[in-house]
């Protein structure tokens, strides 16, 4: 039988259990997009830049069973798509971006968008695909899926040429997916030895990156049975839940909340689980991490980088920790240590930091303590909350509690700006049923806030939440604390009032802190009834988050000698003489 080659780029998507495509149709991939509009079981979403279409595909695979997959334009569409694309490698999320291509029939040379776009994307996708015949497109996209979501998941690139598309080709069948589980051997010696590890320890502890997001219950059953705090990473935040006695928070060193740093204190052996400790993760390396280390990961590239481990460990986070815990059922052990006091200490270090945030109410502010526990009890449990990348980003790690796996976002090692508004819209449109709140500062907003053009044609009811200090938050308080300077980091006037007129979505201003409880409960009600909805808010940055303060303190450290005296010195005559 003869098909075109866009009829089988659909089939094969609709095969692997794609649900939305993300773009911008041209003259290169409009083949595919006439017939997406024919398939009854994908929505092909128009997006206002090729950045936000890969900012919400890298959502929907955050957050659903579902591929996020972007149909894009080759050239403009690919470079405008690459923040996207390179937050998802570095942050380990499967993407699928199919582009179209040049015609390779006709012999011409220099045509609208050629461009070698195997060559611009090496290094930061898993594995390009240049489709040369129809017979091959089905079972490359079918490889494809696999590539980007088997070991360490990440992007993947097929570029289809425009006369593939256009004309037809014979083909033998239409094969089905089959989904194929891949298996990795565990080596079981490991296992035992590494139960042997943690029984001798008097004080594990248990460090999980976003990796782990399918193994809360093992973690969970795992912390029960150490009694031993639980850490995360930034991206790894909701893999564990916050209510959980056990659980410290995000990180374990000098960048950590005081709850985590007293718990880890004497940590003499770390299972670290699904986390490449990162500069992020580690409070750019700060954090102290025991000669005894456990290290559990898909990709073994990343044993050994930054910490030496003792043991080890390839494989999936839910199947490894699964085996810890039946190894340490079959053990006779009697714990060092005392559940209570252990989930007493943390508690009780939890809150004498959360009321330093929540002290007396402002009428001039709004005071991050009294935002986020307004936000918390207005959100149902199984809310998704995404961050973009700045000061608003460890706010809410420290004072917002996540319960659910996956219901926490955010970029962390590519950390691109411009992520959270387009990536809450991916998220919405992937989990309509569920609230959506994205937490974004007004430089990261001002990049791709016309992405809510598309939630509202979409009636993806979500809201956005504009931390509104008329500054690049985190790095003009970096600035501000060894330089008294701040040097382009103070943004224009942004009047937020407009972009919810230009896009469609309601506007709602947030000026202090004896308004936050009705305007939060004013934008849920918005939102629940379909359309997005901006709240602009009027934050106070005042006080220093502990990842920044610990960054500073850790990185200063490190300076030779000489080099602190001069910068101390001249922050401390920047701050005396101004």
């Amino acid at each position: 039988m003869k098909r075109t080659g866009s009829f089988l780029v659909v089939y094969a998507l609709e095969q692997i259990g794609v649900r939305h495509t993300f773009g911008i149709p041209g003259v290169h991939n409009t083949e595919i997009y006439d017939e997406l509009n024919k398939s009854e079981k994908i929505e092909p979403v128009l997006v206002t830049h090729e950045s936000g279409a890969s900012f919400m595909a890298d959502g929907v695979s955050r957050t659903s069973d579902q591929i996020g997959t972007l149909v894009i334009v080759p050239a403009a569409g690919l470079t405008h798509a690459m923040s996207g694309i390179g937050e998802a490698y570095l942050d380990g999320i499967p993407l699928l971006v199919i582009s179209g291509g040049t015609r390779r029939d006709t012999g011409n040379s220099y045509q609208l968008h050629q461009l070698d776009q195997g060559r611009i994307l090496d290094g930061i996708i898993k594995k390009y695909y240049l489709i040369k015949d129809h017979k091959t497109i089905i079972p490359t996209i079918y490889d494809a899926y696999r590539t980007a979501t088997s070991g360490e998941p990440g992007p993947v690139f097929i570029e289809v040429p425009v006369e593939i598309q256009m004309f037809r080709g014979e083909i033998d069948k239409l094969p089905p997916f089959i989904k194929e589980d891949p298996l990795i051997n565990i080596n079981e010696s490991l296992i035992k030895k590494s139960v042997d590890l943690l029984l001798a320890a008097k004080n594990p502890g248990i460090f999980l990156g976003w990796g782990a997001k399918e193994a809360t219950h093992e973690a969970i059953k795992l912390a029960n049975k150490l009694i031993a705090p639980v850490a995360t990473t930034l991206q790894g935040l909701s893999v564990f839940p916050s209510d959980h006695p056990f659980h410290t928070g995000v990180g374990f060193g000098p960048a950590s909340i005081p709850a985590s740093q007293k718990a880890f204190k004497k940590c003499d052996c770390l299972l670290a689980v699904a986390t490449r400790f990162g500069e992020l993760a580690t409070g750019s390396f700060g954090a102290k991490v025991p000669e005894k280390l456990i290290h559990v990961d898909i990709n073994p590239e990343v044993f050994n980088k930054n910490y030496p481990a003792n043991i080890s460990i390839e494989g999936d986070a839910k199947v490894v920790l699964g085996m810890i815990n039946k190894e340490l059922k079959s053990r006779k052990f009697v714990h060092e240590r005392s559940k209570n006091d252990l989930a007493l200490a943390i508690k009780k270090d939890k809150e004498k930091y959360i009321g330093e945030w929540r002290k007396e109410k402002k009428n001039n502010i709004v005071s991050p303590g009294h935002f986020f526990e307004a936000l918390r009890r207005a959100l149902l449990p199984d809310s998704f909350i995404l961050t973009d990348d700045g000061k608003h980003t460890f706010l809410t790690a420290e004072l917002f509690p996540v319960y659910k796996s996956k219901h926490f976002v955010s970029p962390t090692d590519f950390n691109c700006m411009g992520y959270c508004v387009p990536a809450a819209i991916g998220t919405k449109i992937a989990n309509p049923d569920h609230r959506v709140a994205a937490i974004v500062g007004d430089g990261a907003f001002m990049m791709t806030c016309m992405e809510l053009v598309t939630a509202t044609t979409q009636y993806a009811g979500l809201m956005v939440f504009v931390f509104n200090d008329g500054e690049l938050g985190q790095i003009s308080q970096f600035q501000k604390i060894p330089l008294n300077r701040k040097t382009c980091t103070k943004i224009g006037k942004l009047r937020v009032e407009g972009v919810a007129m230009a896009t469609g979505a309601a506007y709602l201003p947030m000026n202090n802190d004896y308004e936050i409880e009705k305007v939060i409960v004013d934008a849920v009600n918005i939102s629940d009834n379909g359309q997005p909805v901006i709240v602009d808010i009027n934050i106070d940055y005042s006080k220093k988050t502990f990842l920044t303060k610990g960054v500073v303190k850790t990185n200063l450290a490190r300076f030779p000698f000489s080099e602190k005296v001069r910068f101390l010195s001249r922050a401390l005559k920047r701050h005396m003489l101004g």
